[in-house]
């Protein structure tokens, strides 16, 4: 029996129950279940009306750092070259703070190690920019620097680059995993 775990003789075909008192159990701990999917499907979609725009933004922030790690899995870190087995982050050349138009730009964002690059030297900055140089070449690195018109993103906008950036994080993995 799927309820209390007694051997029993099946009667009628696809019969998984002893008797009425487990079936009527087995119903109602799937009615139980279907009101809880219920209420937590009710509660995501309240707490997805309460977002805000920069609560949007985290959420495209996340995707899109997961994005460039994926990408650049096989590289060593921008700054320092280390291949070691560290915490690597997605860290900005050009801060978001002082450049919030290139926060997803691909160019600007690379693989660090967090700890000893990214947060004790506050991103290596001079060893990014030699890195930087090596890995997308003078023209780019110039364009990178110069000057960009600010970007205001919709949420519309920003929900279709956080689909993206996490489609491709989720291919990429896939791709490496996979001989």
């Amino acid at each position: 029996c799927k309820v209390c775990g007694d051997q029993f003789q099946v009667l009628r075909p696809l019969q998984s129950v002893c008797g009425v008192a487990c079936a009527v159990k087995l119903a109602r701990d799937k009615q139980d279940k279907d009101r809880q999917k219920e209420r937590r499907a009710e509660t995501k979609a309240a707490k997805e009306k309460l977002k805000t725009r920069a609560d949007y933004l985290k959420e495209c922030q996340q995707a899109f750092n997961a994005w460039v790690r994926e990408r650049d899995f096989a590289e060593p870190c921008i700054s320092c070259g280390t291949m070691k087995p560290v915490q690597y982050c997605a860290g900005h050349y050009l801060t978001v703070g002082a450049h919030p138009e290139l926060r997803f730009e691909p160019l600007n964002v690379h693989k660090q190690c967090n700890k000893h690059c990214n947060l004790e030297k506050s991103g290596n900055i001079v060893e990014y920019r030699k890195g930087l140089l090596a890995k997308i070449g003078p023209e780019r690195l110039e364009w990178l620097e110069g000057h960009h018109e600010p970007k205001k993103y919709t949420i519309d906008e920003i929900k279709q680059l956080t689909a993206h950036y996490r489609a491709e994080a989720k291919r990429l993995a896939k791709q490496r995993e996979t001989p």
